[in-house]
Order: C-alpha cells, then structure tokens, then sequence
C-alpha cells in the first residue's frame, strides 16, 4: 500500500526531502531589515540629489535671440550652399527695394552689382531710387529681426516676415567678418546718410559701428545696400543671379533693372509699363482665418471695453448683426469686457466665428498683374507664336484672400521641354520645385484635353507661368521657395490652367485645320498639271484654260 507522501509525488511536483522551488517568497531575517531611520535617510538623500541636478539643468537653459536662432540655423532663410546662398542675398535686397518703391508710387529702377574680391568671395551692391529710410530707422530696418513695416498688417507686398534683408546682413556677418554698409537718403536737402552695421545675436540688436553723413548735392533719395559675403556666382543655370532678375522683369514690367556681373557681363531690362499696379489696400483679420492663439493675444490687446465693441472694430466683414450672431452661439453676453474671458470662453468664441456666416473678405486689398501686364512680360523674355494670360477671380483660403494669375507662351521659338515659372506677390521661386502647389496642380491637369501630349507634365515647346497674389502667403517654409498645397489654391491653380488650356486649345485646332488645309492644298497643286490634262481628254476644252481655272480656285481657297 503506497504511503501519503507518495501519492502526493508526480511529474510537476518535487519529492519527499527536494529543496523548495520557490525561495524568492522566503522570508528575509529579521536582522538584515533595514531601520525605518535608514530608509528615511536614503530617500531625503536621493530627493536631495534628485533637486541638485534639476539646479544644475535649469542653470544650462537659457533664452536664446531669434538671431542667434538663425546664427546656427541659416539653411532655414535659404543660405544652404554658396550658390542659393549669393542669389538670396541679391534676392532679399531686391525685394525690399522694390516693395518700397511701389508704396512710395515710384516706378522701382534698380541697380546690381557683384563683384568677386577673392576665389569664393563676393562684394554685392543694390541701389534703387525708391524714398529712402529716415536715419534714425536705418539700424533696426537692417540690423535687427523680425523688424519691418509689413509683418503686422494684412496687405498685398513681397516681404511680410522681418526677416529677408536682416538674414543677408547675418549671412555676410558669420561668413566674412564684415559689416554691412547701408546708405539712405530721403532726397532734397536730406544728406546721405551712411551706416556700417552688425547684428548683436545675443540681444538681436544693431550694432552701430560708423555713421557719418555726406553731401547730396543732387538730392538723391533711395537706399543703397553692400554686402561682403561667400558665395558662389553661375550665370547659365536656372538658379542664378541673372536668371532672377530676368524673371522679375517678366512680372514686374513696370520696372527697369540694372545688372553688372563678376566676369564684365551687363544687361539691362527696361521697363515695358509706365504705370504702376492698383496700390492693394490693408485689411483687417477674417474671423474665418483667426487661430485660436491670435485671437488670444487680440484680446489681451485690444482697447475695446464690450465683446461686441471688440467683434466689430477688430474683424473685417462683421457688423452689429454678425457680432450678436457670434456672441450668440458662443453662449456669451455681448457686453463682457474682452480681456476677462476664461479661456473656456475663448475656446467657445473662437469656434462660434469659424462657423458663423460671414461675407468673404474683401479683395481690394489684392494686386494682381492683370492679364495686359502678363502678356507684356511674356513677350519681353519669350519669341513665341501664342500667348495667353488668365487672372483668375478673386477667391479664400482660411480666411485670407488671394488670386492666382495664369500665362502660358507657346510654340515660335520655344522649345521642349516645358518651362515651369512660378512667383508669389510678383516674386520668382527659382527653388523647390517639387514641393509647390504649383507644380502638382500643373500635374494634374489633363493636357491632352487641349490637345498638349502629357507625361508627367505637358510635352509642348511651351513656357507656364503661375503668379500667386494674396496678404499672405503659405509658404512651406522661411524660405520663401515653394507653396503649401491647400486645398483651395490647388484648385485655383487647376482653374487657371484649364482656362488657359481652353484659349490654347482653341489656337491648336484652328492650326491643326490650317495645316490639314494647307496640305490638301500642296497636294491639289502637285497634282493639278496631270489633273488639267485629264479634264482636257473628257471635255475637249484646252489644256491651258483648265489650268488657269484651277490656279485661280486655289488662290481663292488660300486666301
């Protein structure tokens, strides 16, 4: 008869005398537990050394400039190789020259200069004859970021960030030592006044190393900006300096340039136009294009006492009416003062002004070319035997209005393969190709509709333009290359295009027929010697008579 303890044996369990399996669960002797009075103190130690470390952290962080901020990241403003890095020093002084020009309702004549000092080194000088900068502005308009008279307002221009020209000031500054040399006068009896300028990137503040004053003798009012920097100068790719400028004279024909190259080549691009764009006029924000942190800081801001005040003095396109209406769905009393809302509030008033019924905002604060003044640039630049130009209307992306313009060149002396030309607020967008709207909106039109061959884009010697107007401008990043795809403006673009493509398309076939035709015709007359003498064997009439009769009905069908 088997005993207890072997019926409690098996293939999982131990046997009589095995060691426990379990000893982790053992329990500890009572002489190696640890005194609450050494617990206590391990654990004051560790907070102890845990706060010591947070100290020395919190010792490293510091608050850095936005110049600094550019300092280490310079590829973010284009200064990425020595190439693009020269052209958007040319590109950034260009920009501020004609934008105040245009607002001073001077026709923009400007003047570049690139010289090379050394193997890698250049000297770039713009000048222009636009109003010019009071002196005590001169500093901070070129030696201080996020500084301009553009970034705060919502209005058609070039440069918008305060970023562009300080950015070329920096780069000339890390690059070469050198500081920046920046003359300006306001004209008449106002002398020259002339700066030599660095940008302090600790405190992004001026750094004024010389200011001197000189004679004027013939009252010349502008700005004149030099620059040492590194670069890197080509003339016979797509991104370079004269490639730039030649475009800018297609959608600014209003403007004569002036350019004189390192290796002695000059060209100048006169103006075509003696008469300046529609001056776009401000606007307010659209409550449709307000994020939740501008409308924020709009309230702590403003100097209206009642929601209602601050509704209707704050936004374009919002009366008496559409305030109440916003107040309403927010659940919020028209007569709170604005700077006391909770930020639940804030939360339920910004969501009732992106769902309330609002008229878009106004367009006068647009520019756009127009379709004469595409037509004008086209010409100047490009020996084609079409063109058209297209200026769409006027239409929104979250809340900002904008237009997009359209032109296309065809056929003459153009050749394959397709030129894609792309610009924003009349500014060329020579890199990025691939990221733009533009470009997928261009390939995703169906050309052959229009009777255009198509790979990946249209197979025609053509030339493609897209112009970009609006207060602001999404672009994909600082800078300033290529536009985000919204929605709304990839199907603008598509619009354009296909408006254009109509035009074209119309053009194609009437010279598809007038081809057919002419054939018909060439062939007619090769044949028409053997065809009078055979109508001459079946009528019996002379052979002569039926040839002058034949020649006379194919003049007659060649017009």
């Amino acid at each position: 008869m088997e005993g207890p303890n072997k019926a409690l044996t098996g293939p999982h369990l131990p046997g009589p005398g095995a060691p426990t399996p379990h000893r982790a669960f053992t329990a500890r002797p009572a002489g190696k537990r640890a005194c609450p009075e050494t617990r206590l103190k391990k654990l004051l130690t560790l907070i102890l050394s845990m706060a010591a470390k947070g100290e020395e952290l919190a010792e490293k962080i510091r608050e850095i400039s936005v110049a600094e901020f550019f300092e280490k990241n310079r590829h973010l403003l284009g200064y990425e190789n020595p190439t693009r890095s020269l052209l958007t020093v040319v590109k950034e002084a260009v920009e501020n020259s004609t934008d105040a020009a245009e607002e001073a309702g001077i026709l923009p004549e400007i003047k570049v200069e690139i010289q090379q000092l050394a193997e890698g080194r250049f000297k770039v000088m713009v000048e222009d004859n636009g109003p010019g900068i009071p002196s005590s502005k001169v500093p901070v308009a070129f030696a201080k970021f996020l500084v301009g008279s553009k970034f705060h307002r919502l209005r058609q221009s070039r440069g918008i960030q305060g970023i562009g020209i300080h950015g070329a000031v920096l780069y000339s500054q890390l690059t070469t030592g050198k500081p920046a040399k920046v003359l300006s006068s306001l004209g008449g009896n106002d002398p020259i006044h002339e700066f030599e300028l660095m940008i302090d990137v600790t405190k992004n503040e001026p750094i004024v190393l010389s200011h001197r004053t000189l004679p004027n003798p013939k009252g010349w009012h502008g700005v004149r900006v030099e620059l040492e920097v590194e670069g890197r100068y080509v003339d016979k790719i797509t991104q370079s300096v004269p490639e730039y400028l030649r475009q800018t004279a297609i959608v600014n024909p209003f403007a004569t340039l002036h350019f004189k190259g390192p290796n002695g080549a000059s060209f100048t691009y006169r103006r075509r136009v003696e008469e300046l764009p529609r001056q776009p006029k401000e606007i307010k924000p659209h409550p449709h294009g307000v994020e939740l942190g501008l409308l924020r800081r709009m309230l702590s801001n403003t100097s209206a006492k009642t929601l209602l005040g601050f509704l209707t003095t704050e936004f374009c396109r919002v009366g008496r009416t559409s305030a109440l209406e916003i107040c309403s769905l927010a659940s919020l009393n028209p007569g709170q003062h604005p700077q006391k809302l909770s930020g639940e509030e804030v939360l339920r008033l910004h969501k009732a002004m992106q769902s309330a019924k609002l008229m878009g905002p106004p367009t006068d604060c647009l520019s756009p070319l127009g379709e004469q003044m595409l037509l004008e640039g086209l010409k100047r630049e490009f020996r084609a035997e079409k063109y058209v130009a297209v200026t769409r209307p006027p239409a929104v992306y979250r809340g900002n209005p904008f237009q997009i313009e359209c032109g296309i060149a065809y056929g003459g002396e153009l050749k394959e393969p397709v030129q894609i030309l792309r610009f924003a607020n009349r500014v060329p967008l020579l890199y990025h190709q691939g990221d733009c709207a533009f470009t997928q909106a261009i390939r995703e039109v169906d050309w052959r509709r229009y009777g255009i061959p198509q790979d990946d884009f249209p197979k025609a010697p053509m030339v493609i333009l897209l112009h970009f107007v609006s207060v602001w401008v999404p672009f994909t990043s600082e800078g300033k290359q290529a536009l985000a795809c919204y929605p709304e403006i990839m199907r603008e673009a598509k619009l354009a295009l296909q408006d254009a493509g109509r035009e074209l398309s119309q053009y194609i076939s009437r010279k598809e027929r007038l081809r057919e035709k002419q054939l018909r015709m060439g062939l007619f007359e090769r044949y028409m010697p053997e065809l009078a003498e055979s109508l001459s064997k079946l009528t019996g009439r002379p052979k002569e008579e039926i040839m002058a009769q034949l020649e006379r009905r194919l003049d007659e069908e060649k017009g």
